[in-house]
């Protein structure tokens, strides 16, 4: 068993981002909500508190009972946690005197294991509107800023800590360092958490769990389910039946290219030519949802006639990663619904078929490293996100047959001239957007009145937050003409510039 890491979600939007940075760390660790303390809490070697949208001063304030891991364990809380820990052991919480969000400069640094490595003026964030007044009374400040006199503090014999500000953002210089010295130095706790061992256990805990099993598993041409498929491989070798669902909507020449892919790497896997049966059902829609249920629908109705045709399968693989996990049993339940989830999600009880998820507690990151540890093609680990229901939510409006092929000509130009220009990889996900408006232009001394599409290229780490990406002009402007002197029907390109949040990353 790893050592393992545990983080009390309060509903913070970094709590994810503390994840990400003790795993950095070569250490594995899992979010559970406040009010959802794990029964075998003996089994962690340290515990985390997160931040949080609430003030402690509420009455409705987030309150779990910290009885079993108090000066038991090592105990850090970041911001809303430190501010928990002041406020119910004697210390006073406040409103703050004046705006405590963004960066801010240690002025102030207390030698102590803590603080190792932290030199005078670490740039840290901070993100509160309350304030630590007065720390409890066995509580010694180790760390401030010109307003914030109690940014870290340690209490309980140096067992339990307490940060105002966030380490696991980008913006505090020195917070990987300082989550490294609790972990490492304070709670003891070797960085075992690497992509050999993981495949290692992983490997053996399938070949127990799944024994002689036939198992099936829905290839998307995705990083995820591609990673999956191999691990479930070495496990059960010709017992993993893989299924790859053309739905009509892939990017051109994608079900060719990806089925050869596939066969290279040894792995059992039938092609299902289903386009037309999409494209069908989704004649003279318009609404996104809509869209999106009736790819899902037929995608079942074509998955499961297929999973007949494998005799005595028992399970359902899933390429489900940590993120979706978290999602489902964040501290509110699953937030309101943006879009509906673009993978396979879960197959109805119709299915009968018991479901086995070998990345669910992986990032996306995580889940390339152990693409490469076990010794992938470069081009599945390094390929772009693409959404389940592909370029049907890049289609504003119908799905025809002749805008699917429009789009898969204009995509195929913009994806293969950010590779020429050696771009491809400093991209996370980029496509191209078919707009339900027409514009008037000319070509050859002659009007048209042709379609408009959407350049879309963003950088990210794991889809949560997305900015665009600067793209040279020179290189908009070359990949505009091409799209425009060689795809017909399409007279005006444009490039968006819109971030997530407040935009997501896909049109529809």
């Amino acid at each position: 068993m790893h050592n393992k890491v545990l983080i009390l979600d309060f509903g913070s939007q970094y709590t994810q981002l503390i994840a990400r940075r003790v795993r950095e760390l070569s250490i594995f660790c899992e979010i559970h909500p406040f009010h959802n303390i794990p029964k075998n809490i003996n089994t962690y070697k340290a515990v985390i508190l997160s931040g949080s949208p609430y003030s402690v001063r509420a009455d409705d304030a987030p309150h779990p009972d910290l009885t079993q891991i108090r000066s038991k364990i090592p105990l850090l809380g970041v911001c809303y946690g430190a501010q928990y820990l002041a406020h119910f052991n004697g210390g006073v919480v406040a409103p703050s005197d004046t705006r405590e969000y963004g960066r801010a400069r240690l002025g102030r640094v207390v030698p102590h294991v803590f603080t190792k490595g932290i030199p005078i003026e670490s740039q840290v964030w901070m993100s509160h509107s309350d304030t630590i007044k007065k720390l409890p009374e066995d509580a010694i400040q180790l760390a401030s800023t010109s307003d914030v006199a109690n940014a870290a503090y340690v209490m309980d014999n140096n067992m339990t800590y307490g940060i105002q500000f966030h380490p696991e953002v980008y913006h505090s210089a020195d917070g990987k360092q300082l989550l490294q010295n609790f972990l490492v130095d304070i709670a003891g706790i070797s960085p075992d958490w690497t992509s050999d061992a993981f495949v290692e256990t992983t490997v053996a805990t399938l070949i127990e769990q799944l024994g002689e099993d036939k198992v099936i598993l829905g290839l998307s041409g995705g990083v995820d389910s591609s990673v999956a498929a191999i691990l479930l491989h070495r496990a059960i070798g010709p017992n993993l039946y893989c299924i790859f669902v053309n739905n009509g909507l892939l990017r051109k020449n994608e079900y060719d290219e990806v089925l050869l892919q596939y066969k290279g790497l040894g792995l059992n896997v039938k092609g299902v030519d289903a386009s037309e049966q999409f494209l069908d059902a989704l004649a003279g829609v318009r609404d996104p949802e809509t869209k999106r249920k009736i790819i899902g629908k037929v995608f079942i109705e074509v998955f499961d006639e297929e999973s007949h045709k494998v005799e005595g399968a028992k399970w359902l693989a899933q390429g489900t990663i940590y993120p979706d996990v978290i999602e489902s049993i964040s501290v509110n339940g699953p937030s309101a619904t943006i879009k509906s989830h673009h993978n396979v999600g879960g197959l109805p009880d119709f299915m009968k078929l018991k479901v086995v998820e070998p990345l669910k507690m992986l990032f996306k990151d995580e889940v390339r490293r152990v693409g490469a540890t076990l010794e992938m093609p470069k081009e599945i680990l390094g390929r772009h996100p693409f959404p389940g229901p592909g370029l049907g939510i890049r289609i504003l409006g119908d799905i025809t047959r002749e805008n699917v092929s429009m789009l898969q000509e204009a995509d195929a130009l913009f994806i293969q001239g950010l590779r020429d220009h050696g771009l491809y990889d400093d991209v996370w996900q980029a496509g191209v957007m078919l707009l339900p408006v027409q514009s008037v232009g000319v070509m050859g001394d002659e009007r048209t009145y042709e379609k408009c599409v959407a350049l879309r290229a963003v950088t990210s780490t794991d889809g949560m937050t997305a900015d665009w990406v600067h793209l040279p002009y020179v290189f908009l402007q070359e990949i505009s003409n091409r799209i425009i002197n060689r795809v017909p029907g399409i007279n005006r390109v444009v490039y968006d510039i819109s971030s997530k949040p407040p935009a997501t990353i896909e049109w529809e």
